[in-house]
């Protein structure tokens, strides 16, 4: 299939751009709270947090890509995207499709207190 990209704006009103880095993994939830738009896309990057919305204007959405309202439909709640570059105000992300994620415990070490209790 081919490749989707979409454009994650509003990053000033978080953290900016100088916390993105291609190769990132984009959590995107719908954001069904959002009084402005009913199809309102919110960008999370773990663990910082909410990082931006899902381009969904004819204003902000580059040619080609996707908008928020195009995506909004193919999925449940939770999709996940790719940063592949980054300009000056706006994050360009693509989509991931059948994202499988493995994750690593950590088992810590126990503190000198514990181990004589």
């Amino acid at each position: 299939m081919k490749a989707i990209y979409v454009a994650i704006v509003g990053l000033n009103n978080y953290f900016g751009v100088k916390i993105f880095k291609p190769g990132q993994i984009l959590r995107l939830i719908k954001d069904y709270d959002d009084d402005y738009d009913r199809e309102a896309i919110m960008a999370l990057l773990d663990p910082i947090g909410k990082v931006g919305y899902m381009a969904n204007s004819a204003h902000t959405v580059p040619l080609g890509f996707w908008s928020a309202g195009r995506l909004y439909d193919t999925f449940e709640t939770v999709t996940y995207a790719v940063v592949r570059f980054v300009t000056k105000e706006t994050v360009i992300a693509e989509i991931l499709e059948n994202v499988e994620f493995e994750i690593y415990i950590k088992e810590e070490m126990p503190i000198s207190n514990e181990i004589e209790e």
